[in-house]
């Protein structure tokens, strides 16, 4: 997995405070900024956190790229809405001897291991498969509506693929580009960070809350699962390790 900070808003922390001191102080647009000291500025920020006033720190976007995850990820990191989605189409994209996410549970075990692998080869082989044999049934129409031959074959792969990628596992890997605002990172961070969030995910939302801390530390000093900023709201399903995980993600 790689989990890089491509672009965020300019002075992320500053630019929420600017927006919180719209809100409480007598302030005219073209003078917000002035006297927004570090100081300051961290006041703001702990004042929206103690009220719970999350409308201003959505005026900070973050986008990351995201690569070396699996579909399966995908379909998990796409129902948080409020945020944008570029991803690397199989429509598009020929996957030749396509990467794969191995989970550890079966990593660890070598005959679950030895099956896994036996399954992504055979995938593959489906894959090239169906590939040439649709690719040769749309080059001969193509070739018959009087495309030459260079062009057929381009044209015949490529929709070809968009079929043969049905047999695709949930374990091929993707590469995207993700923007949400603070606010609903915090929200992310809130769901994924959690013990009982699904492992793929749960390490991207901390290689993604790492990332932003390292530009608006104070701004995300707070974020991690749930049991951070209070009582674990797992109820009867939670890990009973909230003092462990806030020690955690105060240090992370």
């Amino acid at each position: 997995m790689l989990v890089k900070l491509l672009a965020y808003t300019p002075e992320p922390e500053k630019a929420v405070a600017c927006a919180a001191k719209l809100c409480y102080a007598a302030s005219d647009i073209d003078t917000l900024y002035d006297g927004l000291t570090e100081e300051k500025t961290a006041a703001f920020l702990d004042h929206l956190a103690a009220i719970g006033h999350e409308s201003p720190i959505e005026h900070a976007s973050f986008t990351f790229g995201i690569e070396g995850v699996s579909r399966s990820l995908l379909a998990q990191i796409t129902r948080h809405r409020l945020a944008s989605f570029s991803v690397q189409s199989q429509r598009y994209v020929k996957e030749n001897a396509f990467a794969f996410v191995l989970p550890p549970e079966i990593e660890a075990i070598p005959e679950a291991k030895e099956e896994f692998l036996r399954a992504m080869e055979e995938d593959q082989r489906h894959y090239e498969s169906l590939t040439a044999i649709l690719t040769a049934r749309h080059e001969k129409e193509f070739l018959a509506q009087g495309e030459d031959e260079k062009s057929a074959r381009r044209k015949a792969e490529k929709k070809a693929i968009e079929d043969a990628r049905f047999v695709l596992p949930n374990a091929c890997t993707t590469k995207m580009i993700c923007t949400m605002n603070a606010r609903s990172l915090m929200n992310f961070f809130g769901l994924r960070c959690c013990n009982r969030a699904q492992w793929e995910i749960r390490q991207l939302a901390e290689a993604m809350l790492k990332e932003v801390k390292k530009v608006a530390p104070h701004l995300f000093q707070f974020a991690g699962p749930g049991c951070v900023r209070g009582a674990c709201p797992e109820g009867n399903m939670s890990c009973g390790r909230a003092q462990e995980m806030r020690e955690k993600y105060k240090n992370l």
